[in-house]
């Protein structure tokens, strides 16, 4: 085994342990920033205007959600019209995503699965592979990824990736303005967390994880590379929410990133697409 994949393994592991332990947590306070079960129930719409967009009309259409946690954005798309699976590695989201699901009276399927190894059954299945906001950086083999990705889609489908810009979090704070991680790289940066994003006052035990950069050059080039053709690439500056909780909002309520004058994007997104065309 090389040094490389053993990194990747070992850091699976500790990663896959923290997302269990946010599953079992994530909707369960009332300072949840993110995941307010009961209001979903009620019918609150989780997905942004920016995927939404790049996704187009859903309606019928078989949609892959990749690293999808406990289902909430899944569902979402389902509500809109899609056939929806959803993939993530941790058993607990999988296991609350089903029950979610059951909960809120939508149909979907849940699968337990590493996105760097999607099962042979899901091949060429889906109009769309979607994957939105703090997904890659937890992925060690990129090209594997965007592989799996390009294999779920059917000739003409695309995958829809919004995500946090590498140049945000290469950011640790703005007032100061300090930047302490690579961009770019994918060389394993470990780090020992406790706490959430989704309730930053949640106390947690301390956990060891690991975390890859990848620059939107080399993210890029891997779905490329993987046979997908890029149709649209998009740098944002501006955003709805703070993935991260480290911007104040603007008067206008948006949230941007200050660089001297100007700002830095906060998010990019992109639509690739399978080669032929689709049958009907």
């Amino acid at each position: 085994m090389s040094e490389s994949r053993a990194g990747g393994e070992d850091g699976l592991a500790q990663n896959r342990a923290l997302w269990d332990e946010r599953a079992r947590l994530h909707g369960s306070t009332a300072a949840d920033r993110f995941y307010d079960v009961e209001s979903f129930l009620a019918g609150r719409q989780t997905l942004y205007a920016l995927e939404r967009e790049l996704a187009g009309d859903v309606t019928g259409k078989d949609l892959l959600h990749l690293q999808c946690h406990f289902g909430m954005d899944t569902l979402s798309w389902a509500r809109l019209g899609a056939h929806v699976t959803g993939v993530d590695f941790s058993p607990v989201a999988v296991e609350r995503a089903r029950l979610l699901a059951g909960r809120a009276g939508l149909a979907a399927t849940f699968v337990e699965a590493d996105t760097q190894r999607l099962p042979s059954s899901l091949a060429g299945r889906f109009d769309l592979a979607v994957a939105t906001y703090g997904v890659l950086c937890w992925i060690a083999d990129l090209a594997a990824w965007a592989r799996g990705a390009a294999m779920a889609l059917r000739p003409g489908g695309s995958l829809v990736l919004v995500d946090l810009h590498p140049a945000y979090q290469s950011v640790a704070s703005v007032d100061p303005l300090v930047v302490d991680w690579p961009y770019g790289g994918g060389e394993p940066q470990r780090e020992t967390v406790s706490g959430t994003y989704a309730d930053p006052d949640l106390a947690t035990p301390e956990q060891e994880t690991v975390q890859y950069p990848h620059s939107l050059g080399e993210i890029v080039t891997a779905v490329a590379r993987a046979g997908l053709t890029v149709k649209h690439l998009g740098e944002h500056i501006t955003a709805d929410f703070d993935p991260r909780g480290i911007l104040p909002p603007d008067k206008d309520g948006l949230y941007r990133l200050p660089f001297g004058d100007s700002h830095l994007p906060i998010l990019y997104s992109l639509r690739a697409t399978s080669p032929g065309v689709r049958l009907s």
